[in-house]
């Protein structure tokens, strides 16, 4: 296939709300440029973009993927999004390797939650935007509303550059402001037939050409002064003037489209063209490798080679595929290139470019272009390609925290293994899952961003790995602590012929702050307990720690001083004194006032403000402490202390509560008691977990 130079190239990512059309209008994109040679619907299952098995059954796309259309002799990399909110961060590791961002939006719908918070992500990346208002062919659709909508949530530099013919089931083409000229386009085909300007869009079309040559103008200083001279642009003051603005992000042309009866896709093909910046005006953000602060650097195809890594696909048959886009200088295939951030060297063989799932060889891949490569050692997502001495390297995706766990265990024996071998595979594609075994309850924890994360994540495990598990919610990592001083005694005597067992021995206990743990002290003098049988005394105490009194859960935050015993010259040994502090222990335990603890979490909500008082009085019948809220244009920052009890499903219940509109963080902030009414509650559901049995420490 040709090999494309920087200037001829485009990069965009299609982000928004799920259903607004991303996929289909990828797929409309193909087929009009010749890509393909029929027009793939998302319902029929047979895009290119959407290709998993998961993503065609739900018919929603998941995870972020890679397609490219030749069009005007120029190559668009198009990267479909996922537009559901447990996905963002594929969202966001497509914007960082992009030099636009096409905002698609229901003409129905207007403005989303997603479109929100994609905007938010573009805006952040100073990324230029070029608005998509697809779907137009819908009951009920109108650009006014839209515009209305877009205006009031992104402000009056959303500018249509186009306006369209006919409303809803009569939508037939467009109307080009910028060219003056209308478009009508057959559906099978979508080829545009020019035509005069209906008698009924001649007052919309001129007005919104007006307001079009002010933005425009108002863009730029030298434009100002020919529009107060002339009072009006010509069109390729207007095309210039557009370039600049978009680029700058003072403009954001919006493009009329229907996806699905292939109306509008050859004029947002060439609006991309025309108004969207190539690789080398949109550099990618680079930081200094010793002081971290931001860096340029020289991206062009005769700079010397870096590459940058946004994505990893775990493919149970071809291996790791790793997918990155050329920053500077030349690939060539089977190149040896030096990995910065992990400092070893890769071979690039079998360089390709991605045509959805299908990996179409190439020689070389220049500067600003997208690429894959198959069978990586080492390389993750986010990592450096380029010279051993380079002074930049380029800055890493920032992908959200995980907001959702779930204890995960494997319906078959024996494949305990392969659930961590199949969990490390699928973490290399997305870094937003996590798994680890929690060191007090022992259950293997799968975290994410949300139900519908897990599910499909679970759902992979499945198809592709082989590994099917049940889902549980996990068990709380409660702790048990003592709230008085006290002293207790602990004596262990067996006799059963020959050498007996003997060990006594006197602790006290105190209670420590809040995250101490625990502490052991020897006040032994005169030897009524040899030096040898002390530590002995101290692991007994520690294994009945662990084990707890109330209800099986560590004990914490206390401190235990030997300071008396007794032993016998023959019958004493280590065995004897370590079961001496175990009874020791219990004796203290059963007058020491134990209590149970809970993990509190540091939660943080954002949200609408329409939203922020409800949500304070869920936190607060969650049991939750308000630490601050603070507003943020239409949107508030709750901050609270919540106990994990109380979070274990709260992401549903946020969704549910804010229309999907907030999300939220949590992370552990530090232990406090369980309230009395809720004691017995917590100690007889342990012992139901463990079987109703306890371990009794004095056999």
């Amino acid at each position: 296939m040709k090999i494309y130079s920087s200037e001829n190239i485009r990069n965009v990512a299609l982000v928004g709300h799920s259903g607004a059309g991303k996929t289909q209008l990828t797929s409309a994109a193909l087929f009009n440029a010749g890509m393909v040679n029929r027009l793939g619907k998302v319902d029929d299952g047979n895009t290119v973009t959407d290709f998993d098995e998961e993503e065609i059954s739900r018919k929603h796309t998941l995870s972020a993927s890679v397609a490219f259309a030749e069009w005007n002799k120029k190559k668009i990399n198009f990267i479909d999004t996922p537009g559901v909110a447990n996905f963002l961060s594929e969202a966001r590791a497509a914007l960082r390797v992009t030099d636009a961002a096409i905002i698609v939006v229901d003409a129905v719908a207007g403005v989303e939650v997603q479109t929100e918070k994609v905007w938010a992500i573009a805006k952040e990346l100073d990324l230029p935007c070029l608005l998509v208002l697809n779907r137009l062919d819908r009951e009920r659709a109108s650009l006014e509303r839209s515009l209305n909508s877009l205006r009031d949530a992104f402000g009056r530099e959303v500018m249509p550059i186009q306006i369209p013919i006919g409303e809803e089931k009569n939508f037939s083409g467009i109307v080009d402001i910028v060219g003056m000229k209308a478009l009508s386009f057959q559906s099978n085909s979508g080829k545009p037939s020019e035509m005069e300007i209906p008698e009924t869009s001649v007052t919309a079309t001129n007005s919104a050409r007006d307001a079009l040559i002010e933005m425009v103008a108002e863009a730029d200083d030298n434009l100002m002064e020919k529009f107060f001279e002339a009072g009006t642009l010509t069109q390729e003051e207007i095309e210039t003037g557009l370039r600049v603005g978009v680029k700058n992000r003072n403009i954001f042309p919006l493009v009329c489209t229907s996806a699905l009866e292939n109306i509008g896709i050859q004029s947002w093909l060439d609006a991309i063209n025309t108004y969207l910046p190539t690789p080398a005006e949109h550099p990618l953000a680079a930081v200094d490798r010793t002081t971290g602060e931001n860096k340029s650097y020289e991206n062009s195809e005769t700079d010397s080679l870096s590459l940058f890594v946004w994505k990893t696909i775990a493919d149970p048959f071809a291996g790791r595929i790793t997918l990155f886009r050329v920053a500077s200088g030349s690939l060539e295939s089977d190149a040896s290139v030096y990995n910065i951030s992990r400092e070893t060297t890769e071979r690039m063989g079998g360089l390709c470019v991605l045509q959805g799932k299908e990996q179409m060889p190439v020689t070389a891949i220049k500067a600003g272009d997208l690429g894959a490569v198959p069978k990586l050692k080492d390389t993750q997502t986010s990592d450096t390609f380029g010279p051993k001495d380079s002074p930049h390297i380029f800055k890493k995706i920032k992908f959200s925290e995980t907001v959702l766990s779930y204890a995960i265990e494997p319906k078959s024996r024996g494949d305990e293994e392969k659930i961590g071998t199949s969990l490390q595979r699928l973490q290399e594609e997305d870094p937003t899952i996590r798994y680890d075994r929690d060191p007090q309850t022992q259950q293997l924890l799968l975290s994410g961003q949300g139900q519908q994360h897990i599910e499909v994540t679970v759902a992979k495990l499945k198809k592709r790995f082989g590994v099917e598990v049940n889902l549980n919610l996990p068990r709380i990592p409660y702790r048990e602590t003592i709230t008085a001083s006290t002293e207790a005694h602990g004596r262990h005597k067996k006799q059963s012929g020959g050498h007996g067992q003997f060990g006594d021995c006197k602790i006290r206990v105190e209670p420590l702050g809040r995250g101490e743990d625990f502490d052991f002290a020897n006040e032994i003098f005169g030897g009524s307990i040899p030096k040898q049988f002390i530590p002995a005394v101290e692991k007994g105490i520690q294994e009945a720690r662990e084990k707890g009194f109330l209800a099986g859960y560590p004990m914490v935050d206390f401190r235990v001083t030997l300071f008396d015993g007794q032993f016998h010259a023959v019958d004493s040994n280590e065995m004897s004194f370590k079961m001496a502090g175990r009874l020791a222990f219990k004796d203290a335990m059963s007058k020491a006032r134990p209590t149970l603890l809970e993990p509190v979490m540091n939660v943080e909500v954002h949200a609408p403000s329409d939203f922020a008082g409800d949500l304070m009085g869920d936190f607060n019948g969650r049991r939750g402490k308000i630490g601050g809220m603070d507003t943020r244009g239409s949107s508030t920052l709750i901050k609270a202390q919540v106990p994990m009890a109380e979070m274990l499903t709260y992401e549903q219940q946020l969704t549910s509560a804010t229309g999907g509109r907030g999300s939220y963080h949590m992370e552990f902030s530090h232990y406090e008691e369980v309230p009395n009414h809720l004691h017995q509650k917590v100690i007889s559901d342990a012992k139901s977990s463990s079987g109703g049995t306890k371990e009794d420490d004095d056999e």
